[in-house]
């Protein structure tokens, strides 16, 4: 089986699945763009695989905005380069065709030539013209949070290894797996606590059957960092 998941940010550190598809594996990503990728002025980031060509016209002349990185085949033809100021992170900004003179995009797009969060050099495509190239570039270093998710659930939340093999089984636990991340980021967002995902899902772990009042103690008690750094100061 495979996921699809449609990520929202809640902030720098914080996504949530806001819509998830389940598929056999084999299933391509492309085959899900229409079910994740469908709302106006909202600027949707993904990786290679959900890049489509036909789908990006039809983005353009609808007002969806994305941000993609291209694949190594991908055909440019350089329309007009952007001037960049000195201290700027991007090599390169220009508007361009996609595609080959026989079939190519009928909208022209952005491409932009930088680095990623681990500094690899990465060219991205974009129909946002609004924004400077260095926000680009930052919009996409962003999606290492997408890649911090699957490893968070991976790692705490049970769904590497299942109890049952049957579909309805697989779906169950999968299901049940986001709703407690979900219900998580619920309790941090309306505590507002400093601490992370993961002390709050190891003190619910260990106060699952005490009071919720010492639970709450914990999650209102200030991370040590702060607790130390304030006593400094006095």
């Amino acid at each position: 089986m495979k996921l699809h998941f449609r990520l929202e940010y809640i902030d720098d550190e914080t996504v949530v699945p806001e819509k998830v598809t389940i598929t056999s594996a084999k299933k391509n990503d492309r085959t899900q763009m229409d079910a994740l990728v469908n709302e106006l002025g909202v600027t949707y980031v993904y990786d290679r695989g959900y890049i489509d060509y036909g789908k990006f016209d039809d983005y353009c002349d609808r007002g969806i905005f994305f941000v993609t990185r291209t694949k190594k085949n991908t055909m440019i033809r350089p329309i007009e380069s952007f001037s960049l100021p000195p201290e700027s992170a991007v090599l390169t900004d220009e508007m361009v065709y996609v595609g080959t003179p026989q079939k190519r995009m009928e909208n022209v797009l952005r491409l932009i030539h930088t680095v990623d969060s681990e500094g690899n050099p990465v060219a991205i495509l974009t129909n946002r013209f609004d924004l400077n190239a260095d926000e680009i570039g930052q919009i996409y270093r962003e999606r290492w949070v997408i890649e911090t998710f699957f490893k968070w659930m991976k790692q705490h939340i049970r769904i590497k290894s299942f109890y049952g093999t049957s579909e309805q089984a697989v779906m169950n636990q999968v299901w049940t797996a986001l709703i407690a991340f979900c219900l998580l980021v619920l309790v941090k967002l309306e505590t507002g606590t400093r601490h992370s995902l993961l002390q709050l899902y190891r003190w619910l772990k260990v106060l699952l059957w005490d009071s919720v009042q010492d639970w709450m103690e914990r999650i209102h008690r200030l991370p040590q960092r702060i607790s130390e750094g304030r006593r400094k100061k006095q």
